[in-house]
């Protein structure tokens, strides 16, 4: 891992490797001239310049907590904030790598700031608050059609042993719990599962779709991107049983519709 310095001049804990770099620069050098599509189609492009990376999860978990950047391994959540990140960095004035970290912090991280595991959004329920508060996405489920959604979020403060970064440390649970209880009192909206086709109208390239779950204590258990192809509504993610980023094979209401647990969608548009 390197010490780097940000756009601020602060010191930044990161962690990377020489490939990151190198892909990061590939990316530039490749979509270049693809910088003016509109923020929806260059998501596109960007996810698709990513298919076929290896699925890769719990890159994130480095001790002491820092800036990941992940280009060679990607999992649902990180290949979402991967090629977010790379779109506004592309559409910005600086297409240097460390313009691109201080994206990708910028949307990780509560406040664009680490101090420690509590600080990046683990929720994405509060994500979307988070980075719709920054101007970076538009929560747009209740505008297309979405319903209310309670949330009783309590997952990793009950689960500390499951996270290294708070097993022993009790003041982060309770700050994470602290966080959850402030989450569960917001307001919420999502698309039923059986509404999908009925308000897809509504959803277009490149939205960031979260699947609601009815797991206790968690909000979603998978994060895509929203992909029109030959009039039909799929998606494009990093798939844990293909094991690598892929173009999903059929629609979003079939694959939604066939997850159990999965009760519809948290949907948020990049602006």
């Amino acid at each position: 891992w390197t010490l780097a310095l940000n756009a601020q001049q602060t010191e930044r804990r990161a962690y990377y490797t020489p490939e990151d770099k190198v892909i990061f620069q590939r990316y530039i050098d490749t979509m270049q001239s693809k910088r003016t599509l509109p923020m929806n189609e260059l998501m596109i492009q960007t996810a698709l310049f990513f298919e076929g990376t290896p699925y890769v999860a719990s890159t994130l978990e480095k001790e002491p907590e820092g800036l990941v950047i992940n280009l060679r391994e990607l999992d649902c959540t990180t290949f979402m904030e991967t090629v977010l990140a790379l779109c506004r960095t592309l559409k910005g004035d600086q297409h240097t790598f460390e313009a691109y970290c201080d994206h990708l912090q910028y949307l990780r991280y509560r406040h664009g700031t680490i101090t420690d595991y509590t600080d990046r959004l683990h929720y994405m329920a509060d994500w979307f608050y988070e980075n719709e508060r920054k101007g970076i996405v538009k929560n747009i489920a209740q505008t297309i059609g979405g319903e209310s959604l309670t949330l009783n979020l309590s997952f990793i403060s009950t689960h500390p042993d499951s996270y290294k970064q708070l097993k022993g440390h009790p003041e982060l649970v309770q700050k994470m719990e602290q966080k959850e209880r402030e989450i569960n009192q917001r307001s919420h909206y999502y698309l039923p599962k059986e509404n999908i086709n009925t308000h897809s109208s509504g959803i277009q390239d490149g939205d960031i779709l979260c699947f609601a779950t009815t797991v206790k204590g968690l909000d979603v258990t998978h994060v895509a991107l929203a992909y029109w192809r030959e009039g039909e509504l799929r998606f494009i993610h990093a798939s844990l049983s293909a094991m690598k980023v892929i173009v999903q094979n059929g629609s979003l209401q079939d694959y939604a519709n066939n997850i159990k647990s999965c009760k519809g969608l948290l949907i948020a548009r990049p602006l």
